[in-house]
C-alpha cells in the first residue's frame, strides 16, 4: 500500500525527504546511480545522461534533475536503460584521448570505472583523430583537452564553489570544449592555483602537475641533501590510498617510509606552523590593542593570498603579512641546515609533502628565492608521495612507526590543527588570549571555531574586550564575507580563510573523495591528533623558542624574524585586464602605471583621470621614466571602479561616483593628490 513521500523503486517502497532530486533518494536507498556530471555540492547540470531512469508513465528520464513525487514507480535498470548507457560510455571513449595505463587519474579514473561497470569491452565508434596541445603553462596544474568529456564539474566547482570562473565552456556543438577565457593557457587567467577543478574532474583532464621525477633526481644525487616536511593534513588522508580509513593518522609510517625511500631527514610542517602563530598571534595582538588595520586575515593559504591579490588589492594590508607555514620552514631550512648537516646550501634539497596544489604555485615564486635558489625546491601533493612509495614496492600497511628529525619535527597540537578549517584561528587564540590575559591558558579547546561550515563567527570576552572572530572555507563564501565587511555590515577583529571545502584535509593534492563523512572523519583525525601532542599551545613549543634565541633575534616580530618569516603581497588586479598602451618611456626600470577605464560607463571619470596622469607625468619631466596603461577591466565587480597602480601599490581601488565627473573635481579629488605622491616617492 502506498503511503504518502514514498516511492518504488524496482519493486521496492523508498522514502524520501528533502532530497533534491531522484538520484539522491535512490542512492540513499544503496542503488549506485552512475554519472558524471553530479555533485551533490554544486548546480544540477544533467548533462551526462548516465543517471537515466525509467519512470512508469513518463519513460526515460535524467534521475539528477527530476524531483521526487509521491507514487512514483521507478526502474534502474532495463535493457533500453543499459544499452543507453553503454552507448554513451562508448562515445565518450571515442573522444577522448586513451592513454590510461600513463594518465595520473588512471586508479581513480570515473569513465575507467563506469566502463568495466557496463562490460565495454569494443569501441564501435571512429576516434578522435586531430588532438590539442597539453597546457603545462601552470605551476600548479596540468590540462589535457583531449580527455575531457564535457562534464562541466570544473566549470562549476570554480564558479559555484570559488567564485572565480577561471574556466568554461567554449564554442558550440561539435567544437564545443572547455578551456580558460579566449583559449588563453590556465597560467593567463585569473586561475588561483586552488585545483578544486582536478580534484573534481572525472577523467584527469585537469590534474596535479607532477614532479615527482624531479625528486627522485635530488635523492639518487650523492651530492646533494634532500630533507623532506609533512604538512598536518597529509596525515590523515595519505592512509586512504593504503587503504586506510579516513582521519586515520599514518605519520610515523610515513617517516619511516620516506627514510627507506633515501631522503635524509623527514621534518614536520608543524614546527613552521607553530612558528606562525608566533608570529601571526603577534601581529594580531599589535593590530587589535592599537585597533590599526583591522580585520586580520590569515596568510597560510596561498590560493586565498593570490585571490586576495586580483579581486581585493584595497585589502592587502589586513592580510597577515606573515608567510604560509610552507614557506617559514622553507627560510628556515635553508637558514640553518647546511651548518647541522654539514651541507653546502647550494646542495640543500628542500621538499615538502602538502595536501594542496597552490602550495607548488607559492613555493616557485620570485619572492622567495635567495640568491635566485628557492627556499622549497619541489613540492608533492599526498598523492604524488604515495605513488611514489607504491614505485619503491614499500608495504605501507607494515612499516613501524618513526619519530621526526629533530628540531624542527617537534610540534605542539596547536601546530597539527592547521590542517583543517578553523584550526589556524583556533591556534591563534590558544597563543593571543593567553598573551594578552597575561595568564595560563588551562582549557585550550574553542569549539566554537569548529566545525565544517562553510562561515562560522564567534564572540569572545579577552581581558575585558570582545574579540569577534570569523572562519570561511570557499572563495566564493570569503568574497561574500569580504563584501559585507566593506559595506559594514559585519565586523570582525579576526579572520581565517581557507579556498579548500574543509580546509587542507580537502587540498586538490589529497586522495579523490567528495564526501563530507570523509572531511569529517579527516577533521576528526586532526583533533584526535593534537589531543595525542604532549604540548597544545605554540607558545610551549621549546623548540621553536630555542631558534628564535639561536637564529630570529630573539623573539616574534623582531628584524631578523621579520626579514625571514614575513613577506609582501603585490596588486594582481589589472593582471589579466585587456591593457591599451598610453604612454611608453625609453629609460631601463621604467615605472609601470595603470588606469582601469570603465567599459560600461559612457562618461567614465577614469579616461579623465588617465588624461590628467599623463599631464601630470610629462609637466614634471617622467615621461621616459613610465608605462602608463589603460585596462579593460574583465571582472564584472568592477564596473563603476577606477583601480589605479603605481608600481605595485595599489592607490586606491576608488570609486570616483558619478557626481566626481568633470576634470576640475577629479584635479581637486582626494585619490589624484595621493596618486601624484605615489608618483613622485618613486620619481622624485
Amino acid at each position: 500500500m502506498k503511503t504518502e513521500n514514498t516511492i518504488f523503486v524496482n519493486g521496492r517502497e523508498v522514502a524520501f525527504g528533502d532530497e533534491r532530486n531522484l538520484l539522491e533518494v535512490i542512492r540513499n536507498a544503496g542503488i549506485e546511480i552512475p554519472t558524471f556530471c553530479y555533485h551533490s555540492e554544486l548546480s544540477i547540470y544533467g548533462a551526462c545522461r548516465l543517471c537515466i531512469v525509467d519512470v512508469d508513465g513518463r519513460g526515460i528520464m535524467a534521475s539528477c534533475s527530476t524531483k521526487p513525487e509521491p507514487g512514483m514507480v521507478v526502474k534502474t535498470d532495463t535493457k533500453d536503460i543499459r544499452e543507453m548507457r553503454k552507448i554513451n560510455v562508448e562515445l565518450l571513449l571515442a573522444n577522448h584521448k586513451r592513454e590510461c595505463p600513463s594518465c595520473t587519474r588512471s586508479a581513480t579514473c570515473t569513465l575507467q570505472d563506469l566502463a568495466r561497470r557496463l562490460g565495454v569491452e569494443e569501441i564501435r565508434y571512429k576516434q578522435l583523430e586531430t588532438e590539442e596541445e597539453i597546457d603545462k603553462s601552470s605551476p600548479s596544474l596540468e590540462r589535457d583537452p583531449n580527455k575531457c568529456v564535457l562534464c562541466g564539474d570544473c566549470v562549476r566547482v570554480c564558479e559555484e564553489v570559488q567564485g572565480i570562473g577561471a574556466i568554461g565552456f567554449v564554442n558550440r556543438g561539435a567544437n564545443a570544449k572547455v578551456a580558460p577565457a579566449f583559449d588563453q593557457n590556465l597560467n593567463e587567467v585569473e586561475c588561483v592555483n586552488c585545483g578544486q577543478c582536478a580534484a573534481v574532474c572525472p577523467t584527469g583532464a585537469i590534474v596535479p602537475r607532477q614532479t615527482r621525477d624531479e625528486v627522485w633526481a635530488d635523492i639518487y644525487n650523492p651530492n646533494k641533501k634532500v630533507v623532506v616536511q609533512i604538512a598536518p593534513a597529509v596525515r590523515v588522508a595519505l592512509g586512504e590510498y593504503f587503504g586506510f580509513e579516513p582521519g586515520v593518522n599514518i605519520a610515523g609510517k610515513l617517516v619511516n617510509a620516506l627514510k627507506m625511500m633515501g631522503f635524509n631527514q623527514v621534518y614536520d610542517t608543524c614546527f613552521a606552523a607553530d612558528m606562525t602563530i608566533f608570529e601571526e598571534a603577534t601581529e594580531f595582538i599589535h593590530r587589535f590593542t592599537k585597533g590599526e588595520n583591522l580585520p586580520l586575515f590569515t596568510s597560510c593559504c596561498p590560493a586565498w593570498v593570490k585571490y586576495a591579490e586580483i579581486y581585493y588589492p584595497e585589502m592587502l594590508a589586513n592580510v597577515s603579512s606573515c608567510r604560509s607555514p610552507q614557506q617559514m620552514f622553507g627560510s628556515v631550512a635553508k637558514k640553518v641546515l647546511p651548518e647541522q648537516l654539514d651541507v653546502d646550501k647550494r646542495d640543500l634539497v628542500v621538499v615538502s609533502i602538502m595536501p594542496c596544489t597552490a602550495k607548488k604555485y607559492e613555493a616557485q615564486l620570485e619572492k622567495f628565492k635567495e640568491e635566485g635558489m628557492p627556499e622549497v625546491d619541489h613540492v608533492l601533493t599526498t598523492v604524488e608521495i604515495g605513488r611514489m612509495i607504491n614505485s619503491m614496492g614499500i608495504n605501507f600497511a607494515d612499516l613501524e612507526p618513526e619519530a621526526f628529525d629533530m628540531p624542527m619535527g617537534f610540534s605542539t597540537g596547536a601546530g597539527v590543527i592547521f590542517g583543517t578549517t578553523g584550526g589556524v584561528m583556533e591556534a591563534a587564540l590558544r597563543y593571543a588570549v593567553e598573551k594578552i590575559e597575561d595568564r595560563r591558558l588551562d582549557k585550550v579547546d574553542f569549539k566554537a571555531v569548529r566545525g565544517l561550515e562553510a562561515v562560522k563567527d564567534a564572540t569572545l570576552e579577552v581581558a575585558g574586550q570582545e574579540v569577534k572572530v570569523a572562519i570561511v572555507h570557499g572563495l566564493q563564501k570569503a568574497k561574500e564575507l569580504v563584501e559585507k565587511i566593506k559595506s559594514g555590515e559585519v565586523k570582525y577583529d579576526f579572520i581565517e580563510v581557507m579556498a579548500c571545502p574543509g580546509g587542507c584535509i580537502s587540498g586538490a593534492g589529497q586522495p579523490i573523495a567528495h564526501s563530507e563523512l570523509v572531511r569529517r572523519m579527516r577533521a576528526k583525525g586532526i583533533y584526535n591528533a593534537d589531543k595525542q601532542q604532549q604540548l597544545q599551545k605554540s607558545q610551549d613549543n621549546y623548540m621553536v623558542a630555542k631558534c628564535y634565541d639561536q637564529h630570529l633575534g630573539g623573539e616574534p616580530g623582531s628584524h631578523e624574524a621579520h626579514h625571514t618569516l614575513h613577506t609582501k603581497y603585490v596588486n594582481r588586479s589589472q593582471l589579466f585586464d585587456a591593457k591599451i598602451p598610453v604612454v611608453r618611456g625609453t629609460e631601463d626600470n621604467r615605472l609601470p602605471i595603470i588606469v582601469t577605464i570603465c567599459a560600461k560607463q559612457q562618461d567614465c571619470p577614469g579616461q579623465k583621470l588617465l588624461a590628467l596622469i599623463v599631464d601630470y607625468v610629462k609637466k614634471n619631466g617622467y615621461g621616459e621614466k613610465v608605462d602608463i596603461d589603460a585596462a579593460f577591466s574583465s571582472r564584472p565587480e568592477a564596473d563603476g571602479t577606477i583601480c589605479v597602480t603605481v608600481g605595485n601599490q595599489v592607490v586606491d581601488r576608488c570609486n570616483f561616483i558619478n557626481a566626481v565627473n568633470t576634470e576640475e573635481q577629479l584635479q581637486n579629488h582626494v585619490e589624484f593628490e595621493n596618486i601624484k605622491k605615489a608618483i613622485d616617492a618613486v620619481l622624485k
